[in-house]
Order: structure tokens, then C-alpha cells, then sequence
């Protein structure tokens, strides 16, 4: 009997079917914080209830608490029912559970980890869980060396017989570049940079991801996303919420750190870099280099940034305290919950366009954004009360809280008369496509699993984001207070003279 025709595509993965990780196990250090219990494992059932983790699959917590494994499951039971995105199963629930182990103890106990490490042998043997091992580090950045040392002491960082080790590190990545920089040099002491997974998820967002779509995929755009089109760029994480009960973490710390070193300039890198060779993480990790590389703060930083700090006022209809009047808070506390700063970016792509970054608290609305604003036409054969309702063109990327995409241009209004005005058309992930959007940390974690690095920053990407925002943090240090702003407004006055130094308005998300 002859042998049916071979076709060589059919050896090749479908890239549109979803890939399911193989046996491992997650062990998270820090099941106790909120990150865990509203994030991490609500997002591993939804991965589980998906179809996305394989049945030799087990979680592993690690914390202070005299739990038992039971006590454990409970608690992540009780988060699932909670925060979960998808529909309960519970034929979901009794798999995942049968697979859920708690290890009691502190860091710095070597029989803690001695435990932890036979009960991740156990779970090989009696799972089927490979050796395959991530540990989720969901810690303050001080317990890293530690928890990294005992991790090596205790050798469950070693890789042999095609398993694999990997760490999976939350921001803050330091606190500047120097702080970085030794923190890197710690990690990567026991975990070889490839298997070192830096958590930004903003980068898990589907708006984000279809940055590289809608630039790469269409013809459209891809051709004006550069000077001689652009006029600036906006990036914009506005959060309309306070800062009580957060001190512990924030004070000190401040808008610029927390947000714009990791999540804008990520944004910023995705926005601006040339076309990678492939989605091959290695390729999109070297342009997203080459684009920070070329990046530098606009001179003089007195003028071209601008730090607040929120004052009382009114949050809609609600009176909200300042942050000098927040538990937890200094009176004389200098963090700033405001942070304005104008970057170029020294390549021929963007050559005098200005990408303008901000982010604040108590601001009138929670919106993340960014907006290429384009220049005018060289020519409008119109008169000046023809378009005196015209702004400037502007293509929106909305990343949260409604993902999409909205473009704003010129329309004639209807009559008799020739005025044009704004208009806008959008498109909404939402509306468009019958399935919801994974939360991010689902993407983040499966692709920890599958071993995926490219939503993930390396530690190029880490120390030239602290060298764009270090010299303005040493700018700051230098010149006393941040400028008090008035909750729900958009910040402070100096904000406002960064952009109209320039010609440019802040847009009203």
C-alpha cells in the first residue's frame, strides 16, 4: 500500500494553537501578600480552568505561618472563589488541589528549605513533575539574597537531566542604577540570566502586546510611525486612588521609581523600537537595548520635568485627605506621588520628536495610554474658522481600563458650511472579540513555564532604565520639595509648563 503524500507544513506548530505548559511546579515565597492571594493564584486556577497546565502540575507555598497543606488550600481556595476571572469548576479546583503542598518556615532556616526540597522530590516521584521547578519570589527586594542563597545552599537551583530552575523577580528592580546593578549580580550568582524572569505585567496586557501588532502586522501604520509624521508622544499611568494604608512600601520610593522606570519606559521601548528580525525573544529584546541605548532625559531637567505631590480635595463627589495627612506618612515627606519627564530619543526614526512621560495618584480618572500626536498638515487650504475646532491628529493605544485603540482626526461637520472638527473611531478589545482578555499575570506565568522570555526585561533593559531616570532623580534630590497639586486635578503647574515650554498640551485622557 502506498504511503499518504507528506506534507512538510504539518510538522510545523500552528502558532495560533495555545501551548500548554509541561509537568513543573510553582513554589511561591510570600503566599501571605496580597500579590499572591488577588494575583498569583487566581491566575494559575484560570490558567488550570483554561486548559493551559498540564495534570503533572503543583503549587507550592512557603511562608511563616503553622499551616498544614490543607490550611494552605484553603487559603487558596478562598482567593480563587474570590479574584478568579473565569467560572469556578470545581472538577477544576479538586485537580489543581490534589496538587497543592505548604512548607512552614522563615528565610533564613536551612531546615525549612531542607523540607521545601523534599517536598518537591516527593512531588516528582508521587506528580510527575519533572524537577521542573519556578520560584516565585513575591518578597521585598532585601529578602532576595537570602532566599537565593538558600534556594543554591540547599540545591534546588541545580539543572540536570533536561529539568529546569527558574526565578521569577517583582518590581522594584533597585532603586537606581548602582542598587540594580548588585541586586542583578546577586540573582544571577545562583540563576543563569536566561532563567531569570523579571515580572513587569503591564508588559502581560493585551493593548501592550498589540503595540507590535498593530505596528508590524499593518501597512497602514507602520510608515508615518516616525519625525516626519509624529509630532510627540504621550505615555500616560494615571491612577485616580490614594496612597493610604501603602506607606510602608511607597514612602520614599515615589511616582518615578514605582512606575516610570519599569512600566513607561517599557511602554516607551515598545513604542519606539525599529522592526525586530523575528518575535524571537533574543531579536525583540535587542531592539528594545538599542532603543534605550539611544535614550537620554531632555537638558535643563529643571525645565523639562516635573514632580507633585497630592494635596486635599475632591475625588468626584468624595473630600479626600493629602498625603502629608495619610497614616503612615512624615509630615515633611518629599515622595512624590506626581512625576513628569520630557525624554528624546537619539535615533533617525524619532529625531526631535519628545516622548512625554507621566504618571500620578488622586488624578480625576485611573487610565493608562499612549498617544502618538501627529503634526499638522504643512498645507490646509481652509480658513481659520474653518478649523478653529481642530486639534492635531492622534492615534490613542488605551491599555487600561477599556484596551483599545482609538483614532482622532478631521470631519467636516454636516450643513452648509465648510467646519471641520474632531472625531474619533475606536476599537474596543472588548466589543471586538467574543473572548475576554487574559488577566496579565496568566500570560506572564505561562510563559515562565513554557520558558518564554520576551515580555520579560534583562538586565540590559533593567540598568538602562535607571540610567534615563537616575540623572533626574539626582535633579530632584538636589531642589527641596515636590509641587503640591490639588486631588483630582491633573497635576501640578510645572507639569503643565514642562509641555507648553514646547508648544505641546497635555491631552485630557
Amino acid at each position: 500500500m502506498s504511503q499518504p503524500w507528506h506534507n512538510p507544513l504539518r510538522d510545523k506548530r500552528d502558532k495560533r494553537m495555545p501551548r500548554i505548559a509541561g509537568p513543573c511546579s510553582v513554589v511561591i515565597f510570600g503566599v501571605t501578600g496580597d500579590l499572591a492571594r488577588k494575583k498569583l493564584m487566581p491566575a494559575i486556577y484560570d490558567l488550570a480552568n483554561r486548559g493551559l497546565l498540564p495534570p503533572s502540575f503543583a503549587l507550592v507555598g512557603f511562608a511563616r505561618r503553622d499551616w498544614v497543606d490543607e490550611d494552605f488550600g484553603q487559603v487558596v481556595y478562598e482567593a480563587v472563589k474570590q479574584h478568579a476571572r473565569t467560572p469556578f469548576r470545581q472538577e477544576v479546583w479538586d485537580r489543581l488541589a490534589e496538587g497543592t503542598r505548604f512548607v512552614q518556615g522563615t528565610f533564613d532556616d536551612d531546615d525549612a528549605f531542607a523540607r521545601l526540597a523534599e517536598t518537591l522530590d516527593k512531588l516528582d516521584a508521587e506528580r510527575g513533575t519533572g524537577g521542573n521547578h519556578a520560584f516565585y519570589l513575591s518578597i521585598p527586594p532585601k529578602a532576595f539574597p537570602v532566599v537565593c542563597e538558600q534556594l543554591q545552599k540547599s540545591g534546588l537551583t541545580r539543572q540536570h537531566d533536561g529539568s529546569w530552575s527558574r526565578v521569577v523577580i517583582e518590581k522594584p528592580f533597585g532603586h537606581d542604577l548602582a542598587s540594580a546593578r548588585e541586586l542583578n549580580a546577586v540573582v544571577n550568582n545562583v540563576f543563569p540570566e536566561e532563567s531569570v524572569f523579571r515580572i513587569d505585567h503591564y508588559l502581560g496586557k493585551e493593548t501592550v502586546q498589540n503595540i507590535l501588532a498593530l505596528r508590524f502586522a499593518n501597512e497602514l501604520y507602520e510608515p508615518i510611525w516616525n519625525a516626519h509624521y509624529v509630532d510627540h508622544v504621550q505615555i500616560t499611568m494615571a491612577e485616580d486612588i490614594g496612597l493610604g494604608g501603602r506607606a510602608g512600601y511607597y514612602d520614599g520610593i515615589g511616582a518615578a521609581r514605582d512606575v516610570i522606570q519599569n512600566h513607561l519606559i517599557q511602554l516607551l521601548a515598545l513604542t519606539a523600537m525599529e522592526e525586530p528580525v523575528s518575535f524571537n525573544p533574543h531579536e525583540l529584546q535587542a531592539e528594545k537595548i538599542k532603543v534605550l541605548s539611544a535614550t537620554r532625559p531632555l537638558q535643563p531637567l529643571d525645565k523639562t520635568t516635573a514632580r507633585g505631590q497630592y494635596a486635599a480635595g475632591w475625588q468626584g463627589s468624595e473630600k479626600v485627605p493629602g498625603l502629608l495627612e495619610e497614616d503612615g506618612f512624615a509630615e515633611d515627606s518629599t515622595t512624590e506621588t506626581f512625576a513628569a519627564i520630557t525624554l528624546e530619543v537619539d535615533t533617525r526614526r524619532w529625531a526631535g520628536v519628545p516622548f512625554f512621560l507621566r504618571t500620578g495618584k488622586r488624578l480625576p480618572r485611573r487610565v493608562t495610554e499612549v498617544a502618538l500626536v501627529f503634526k499638522r498638515a504643512p498645507h490646509l487650504p481652509f480658513d481659520s474658522t474653518m478649523t478653529e475646532e481642530l486639534g492635531k491628529n492622534a492615534l490613542v493605544l488605551r491599555i487600561q481600563p477599556d484596551e483599545g485603540i482609538t483614532t482622532r482626526f478631521g470631519s467636516k461637520v454636516p450643513g452648509s458650511a465648510m467646519e471641520v472638527r474632531d472625531v474619533n473611531m475606536d476599537f474596543s478589545y472588548g466589543s471586538a472579540f467574543a473572548e475576554d482578555s487574559p488577566e496579565a499575570y496568566e500570560r506572564l506565568i505561562l510563559d515562565v513555564l513554557l520558558g518564554e522570555p520576551s515580555l520579560f526585561p534583562v538586565n540590559a533593559e533593567v540598568e538602562l532604565s535607571w540610567e534615563i531616570l537616575d540623572p533626574v532623580l539626582e535633579n530632584w534630590a538636589s531642589h527641596g520639595k515636590p509641587e503640591p497639586y490639588r486631588s483630582g486635578t491633573w497635576g501640578p503647574p510645572s507639569a503643565y509648563d514642562m509641555v507648553h515650554r514646547l508648544d505641546r498640551e497635555w491631552r485630557r485622557p
